[in-house]
């Protein structure tokens, strides 16, 4: 196993709780049906779902890609019986990873009262 790279990502759980309240589409623009439930059990706090944007963000930093041919919908992020975060890739992320010899992305995310952080490494297979 190697790492391909790693990446970490801020948000300000301000804006989050803007776009919760001037976007009706904001969740359902950025995040699958099961994240949505998952913010729905946790009473759409704001924090969290400014904690899953920034896993978004930093896992995207960990493939080296930035966002290009996939969209943030392809990643998913939801919560072992722990409430630990897991990584699940779709569509055209999923054949990304693929190709990238991919194993496991694993991503961490905390919180305080005005930001959310998420870090992520992106394991891929011996070559």
């Amino acid at each position: 196993m190697n790492i391909l790279d790693i990446g970490i990502d801020i948000v300000e759980i301000g804006r989050i709780k803007n776009a919760l309240k001037n976007n009706d589409n904001f969740l359902k623009k950025l995040f699958t049906e099961k994240e949505i439930e998952l913010f729905k059990e946790k009473g759409y706090a704001p924090e969290i779902i400014a904690g899953n944007f920034a896993a978004k963000e930093a896992i995207s930093k960990s493939l080296g890609l930035g966002i290009r041919g996939y969209d943030l919908k392809n990643i998913e992020i939801l919560r072992d019986k722990l409430g630990k975060p897991i990584v699940k890739t779709h569509n055209n992320l999923e054949k990304i990873c693929e190709n990238y010899n991919v194993l496991e992305i694993k991503v961490s995310i905390s919180h305080g009262k005005d930001y959310a952080v998420a870090n992520a490494m992106t394991i891929i297979k011996d070559k």
